[in-house]
């Protein structure tokens, strides 16, 4: 579900596999970045003191492709598979988290088959409905959530006058990357990928969620 785009000059050591979480990381994650803020980020000027940390959304999922592929008993036409997150009780934690200094997309490793091990800072593609977008991954062993991958939406997210604002930009994105593809035979064929320019999916991702 997920490939590398490219490397950077100083590469972090790679961590240890990710330990898959069994239940719902909210409020891991909300400990996590209220420590964060507590500790290190409050006086920054940056911040937007209207805010406050939230983690909203969070679900597993599953993609349905990858499935239908790793189970099949025979051979699988290509063409029926709609690369798309499927709600599942097995799958990776997909959510939104909310800080006075971000609004951003996470992927957390559950067993599902979105996640992937990355180095701390190496950027990633996660295929959503939408088109792949780039998430980059940290790790911290110490961290309530010592691993995981966030795309950022908002950061500095200065323009949301009050956190019920960030919480509604935060729950279109998570909508929008999770609207369910058009039949096969109703999608346009894509382009070649030489042609596709990078970002260009995350380009319209942020457009649909300004218009919601």
């Amino acid at each position: 579900m997920t490939g590398s785009i490219h490397k950077a000059a100083f590469q972090a050591e790679q961590p240890p596999p990710a330990e898959a979480i069994t239940t719902d990381p909210t409020a891991r994650l909300e400990a996590m970045y209220r420590r964060i803020w507590a500790n290190s980020m409050r006086d920054l000027p940056f911040v937007n003191p209207a805010l406050s940390v939230e983690a909203v959304g969070f679900r597993r999922w599953q993609s349905v492709g990858a499935l239908r592929l790793a189970t099949a008993s025979s051979p699988v036409d290509q063409s029926e598979l709609i690369d798309r997150p499927l709600l599942s009780a097995s799958g990776d934690w997909l959510g939104t988290v909310i800080t006075p200094w971000f609004v951003n997309l996470f992927l957390v490793p559950g067993g599902g088959n979105l996640w992937s091990d990355r180095r701390p800072g190496e950027r990633c593609h996660v295929q959503f409905p939408i088109g792949p977008l780039e998430f980059i991954a940290d790790h911290d062993a110490s961290a309530e959530i010592p691993s995981y991958q966030y795309c950022a939406l908002f950061a500095p997210p200065g323009q949301f006058t009050s956190q019920a604002a960030a919480r509604a930009a935060a729950v279109a994105a998570l909508t929008t990357l999770l609207a369910t593809a058009p039949p096969v035979e109703a999608r346009v064929q894509p382009a070649p990928s030489s042609a596709v320019k990078p970002g260009t999916s995350r380009r319209a991702f942020f457009r649909r969620i300004a218009r919601g």
